[in-house]
């Protein structure tokens, strides 16, 4: 009897344990900007990995979609934090949402600009329609208007459909890097040229994680934990995607072995993770070297009024200065 009484003492203490342990997960809900793709991959990984856990948080990732307005639900609390972009998040400040990049996932912005084989340099799409997508509208258009001399005259709206392009070879459209790309070849134009806007000076980061300003003065160690969690998740990924793609075909049961492949190879093969300043300074870096060039950007094409916004509001790199999650 005695030894009873002192084996559901144990399991009793276990579970007092085990609940302690279950409270101190930190609750976080992380808003993603599209359904779930390779371009989420660390998020995934480190979910399924038990990375996160791991890190004393409790986190539930929602995906985004065409009518999904992810800073919109940060603004109101909905979720924690949102996969956001530095164009955005200093044009939120203007509207009175102090919405705060902390770190990134992409060094590189993989927006590109996908024309037919007869364009052979960007200047070239001054003959062309050129599809651009409502957001395209407002952040990399105005940037190539005034680079390379494109009219609005020439624009027509971007519905994530290729098929205009394939039908019309005097027309140029928006995409990603890691998506359209392959959904042209697919359509049958296997030689469209390919203008990756980062490598022609295009600025921003993209794929921020981005907070309210409360958050960070509330949550410190929540957004530090979280961080080091996803960007360890970045490099699991890296090296063996199998545990997050799995998560991922499970919230979108519409992504195909095929287009998860083909987004790794294109993240590796260009370094949108782990290249520019991340090679040396850590996965998930942003610098202010980099982020007054987007400022400088945004000023000289207008798209924020420094009387209004302040080059420092909408970043903030405290976090992610020694994180130094190494490639």
């Amino acid at each position: 009897m005695r030894s009873r009484r002192i084996m559901k003492r144990l399991a009793a203490a276990l579970f007092a344990i085990g609940a302690v342990a279950a409270q101190a997960q930190q609750k976080v809900v992380f808003q993603t900007n599209w359904f779930a793709q390779a371009e989420h991959g660390g998020l995934y990984q480190a979910l399924a990995e038990g990375t996160y856990r791991k890190h004393g948080l409790d986190v539930t990732l929602r995906m985004g979609g065409a009518q999904v307005n992810g800073l919109q639900l940060l603004a109101v609390g909905q979720v924690d934090m949102w996969m956001g972009f530095d164009i955005v998040n200093y044009k939120a400040w203007e509207q009175g949402v102090p919405a705060v990049s902390v770190a990134t996932f992409f060094q590189k912005d993989p927006t590109v600009v996908i024309a037919h084989s007869d364009v052979k340099q960007f200047a070239d799409l001054k003959t062309k329609t050129v599809l651009v997508s409502a957001d395209g509208q407002t952040n990399w258009w105005p940037w190539a208007k005034a680079k390379y001399g494109l009219r609005d005259e020439q624009t027509r709206p971007y519905t994530f459909n290729v098929q205009p392009f394939v039908a019309n070879r005097n027309v140029a459209q928006q995409g990603y890097l890691t998506s359209e790309t392959l959904a042209v070849q697919k359509a049958g134009v296997k030689d469209a040229t390919v203008f990756l806007l980062a490598d022609l000076g295009y600025p921003p980061y993209t794929e921020t994680v981005t907070v309210l300003r409360k958050t960070i003065e509330q949550r410190p160690a929540m957004i530090e934990a979280f961080l080091r969690a996803t960007m360890e998740g970045w490099r699991s990924y890296l090296a063996n995607p199998a545990p997050g793609n799995a998560l991922i075909k499970k919230d979108n049961p519409a992504m195909s072995d095929e287009l998860l492949a083909y987004g790794l190879q294109k993240i590796k093969q260009m370094g949108l993770v782990t290249g520019g300043d991340a090679a040396k300074q850590g996965i998930g870096i942003i610098t202010e070297a980099r982020m007054k060039q987007t400022w400088d950007m945004m000023v000289a094409n207008k798209l924020i009024d420094p009387s209004k916004v302040k080059f420092h509001d909408a970043w903030d790199d405290r976090f992610v200065r020694d994180l130094k999650v190494m490639p």
